[in-house]
């Protein structure tokens, strides 16, 4: 791709309002820790939840969604579609309860509901293993795609050039092809999003966000135009779409309906076909994966910098709205741009070996030169806001949860304003390490899935549950370790790698709950202070509470609080609020489709469940406010 001095401008222009705001942001985000991580908790609705969304369209996602639409059609996204059942039980009925919390950071959460020594342990240990080796192995991976994307945009150009005679001597990774995009993405972007996110703490990364996430959009919808126009406009696409169905590329691998959104009932537990996902895989994602697979950025029941942004509202009606607002933009808003331009390489390029690359190939062809600097320069923005979020989240773990909970209590709040700005640039440097060796553990996210297979359960369940306690979580996290491991050097399994996957899910869920489970109730509960301390302050629905009622209200008699029981319409809300996110995403993909009748019909859907949705949020808040 040629630049201009146009293009070029576009890229500084960028990189200056990032820092600008960092820089805006550095006096106020320097108070104290709560500033500095969670904004004072003085944070918008449509801030909180326009970051999460922000975080969440990190560079290689674009890429990732052509690889689905490319290989299993538009169905293949289920992979990530069936999360929305997570997302919006995060919102009704786990939102106002980390809201209501009070802490700092999620992992805080295992010495308010726990006690002793297997609390601090839990606590100290997800410090480390998320703060620390998940958070870096997040952004190595990010890294990566991005190092391919620089690649893809600025090879060949003299600026490339000259950093790649300067690090070939290197030698190593740094002497590859991709060793200039390396190190442009290694010794600048990174340390640059260091910079304005140790600066501006959260305050910081919220307000970038904003401005990184507009101006992404604006480029992925300009990328997705262009390429419909570049196979001859929507009718073509279609056309050539649907003569593509039900044609047999090998008898190995027929092909099926790429713009089907459900995969066929006959492609089953071992059929693989090209445009659908196995229906297997389907079931698992639909039925079991949103709540039982713990993985970064989508846990059941929220969690992380998911958690963080809720921590950093104003109050929990601002917190239940910024997760609301997240999940409707996520899945809803976000997809088509994407989706259409993963259609459009089915037919511009195939045969791709690597599919993933086909909307680089669709950027670098159909884009006008003018826009070519403001693509790049959305792609920077998509990188750099995840890394910002990933820096600040993580150094919260290590700062919060482990330096100052087990190695320095009781310090002031400038020193450990001082203590998380080193440990953004401590997981600066150690992501920067982890991007170079990154080849040592590709492959690692199906890992990463199957190792959190059948957690989930309890960190629904720990908030509704009094029987819950900390050997629960340690179980659940020790037994789904090994099975997962067990399974991965044993192979028991057969078939694509998605089935492969599905099986794997499964079978670690099933003997994962089972163990912790049976751990829960061989071990005795909680002591009786801690559980009333934590129902006293939270406040969850009394019906899984009920022992614990009793015993404050003979304690406390008057002074008692007021049963919760929000159980019900809260769960009403939940499918209120999946079904009117579904019927929007799959109406405005039948408007797009050419299906504008149906089209329509699922969008009125749609506002009918938003009605219904409002009218039962007033409620609950006018009832809580009683």
């Amino acid at each position: 791709m040629t630049l201009t001095l146009l293009d070029w401008s576009a890229i500084v222009g960028y990189l200056a309002i990032t820092i600008l705001l960092g820089f805006w942001f550095r006096k106020r985000s320097s108070r104290s820790v709560d500033d500095y991580f969670v904004s004072g908790r003085n944070v918008n609705w449509w801030l909180a939840g326009t970051s999460m969304v922000a975080t969440t369209f990190a560079a290689d996602t674009p890429l990732a969604v052509t690889f689905l639409v490319y290989t299993q059609g538009i169905s293949g996204n289920w992979l990530w579609w069936a999360s929305l059942l997570s997302g919006m039980m995060t919102v009704f009925l786990f939102a106002r309860l980390w809201r209501r919390s009070g802490l700092l950071t999620d992992v805080q959460f295992a010495e308010l509901r726990y006690s002793g020594r297997p609390a601090a342990f839990l606590r100290g240990f997800r410090a480390v293993y998320l703060g620390l080796l998940m958070n870096c192995v997040i952004l190595g991976w990010v890294t990566k795609a991005m190092t391919s994307i620089v690649g893809t945009t600025l090879g060949g150009s003299p600026f490339m050039l000259t950093i790649a005679r300067h690090v070939a001597p290197l030698g190593g990774p740094w002497a590859g092809p991709d060793g200039a995009a390396l190190a442009v993405c290694v010794f600048f972007l990174i340390p640059f999003t260091g910079l304005y996110v140790s600066l501006g703490g959260l305050w910081g990364v919220l307000w970038t966000d904003l401005f990184q996430f507009v101006l992404k959009m604006g480029i992925v919808i300009a990328v997705a135009y262009y390429a419909v126009r570049a196979v001859g406009g929507m009718p073509v696409l279609l056309a050539k779409l649907n003569a593509m169905q039900g044609v047999a590329n090998s008898p190995a691998h027929p092909a099926g309906n790429p713009l089907s959104f459900f995969p066929g009932i006959g492609n089953g537990l071992t059929t693989e076909m090209l445009w659908t996902v196995p229906l297997i895989t389907f079931l698992v994602n639909s039925g079991m994966q949103w709540w039982s697979v713990w993985y970064p950025g989508a846990e059941p029941g929220g969690g992380g910098y998911i958690a963080q942004r809720i921590f950093s509202a104003r109050d929990e009606r601002q917190g239940l709205l910024s997760v609301l607002w997240f999940n409707v933009a996520h899945y809803a808003m976000r997809p088509w741009p994407w989706i259409l331009t993963g259609l459009c390489v089915i037919v511009l390029y195939p045969g791709l070996q690597h599919p993933e690359q086909g909307y680089m190939l669709v950027m670098t062809h159909t884009l006008p030169p003018a826009l070519r600097g403001l693509a790049i320069a959305g792609f920077l923005a998509a990188f750099m806001s995840t890394v910002a979020t990933q820096l600040n989240w993580g150094a919260s773990y290590l700062v919060s949860d482990f330096y100052r909970r087990f190695l320095r209590p009781g310090a002031s709040n400038a020193h450990y304003v001082r203590i998380s700005r080193m440990a953004t640039i401590l997981l600066v440097v150690v992501s920067a390490w982890v991007s170079v060796h990154l080849d040592s553990i590709a492959g690692g996210w199906q890992v990463v899935m199957e190792v959190g297979a059948g957690t989930g359960a309890v960190y629904l369940l720990r908030w509704y549950w009094w029987r819950i306690n900390a050997w629960s979580e340690i179980s659940a996290m020790a037994t789904s370790l090994a099975v997962a491991l067990a399974l991965h050097f044993a192979h028991p399994f057969h078939g694509s790698s998605p089935v492969v996957f599905a099986l794997t899910a499964l079978t670690t869920t099933i003997i994962t709950s089972l163990v912790w489970l049976t751990v829960t109730l061989l071990t005795p509960a909680e002591p009786e202070s801690v559980l009333k301390d934590f129902y006293r302050q939270v406040r969850p629905d009394v019906r899984g509470w009920q022992p614990v009622a009793r015993a404050i209200a003979a304690t406390d008699g008057p002074a008692a609080p007021t049963p919760t029981r929000d159980l019900g319409r809260n769960l009403q809300a939940w499918l209120l609020g999946c079904a009117m996110v579904y019927l929007c995403l799959f109406g405005t993909g039948k408007l797009l489709l050419g299906q504008p009748t149906l089209g329509a019909v699922l969008l009125a859907l749609s506002a009918l469940s938003a009605v219904a949705l409002y009218k039962n949020f007033v409620a609950g808040f006018t009832e809580a406010g009683k």
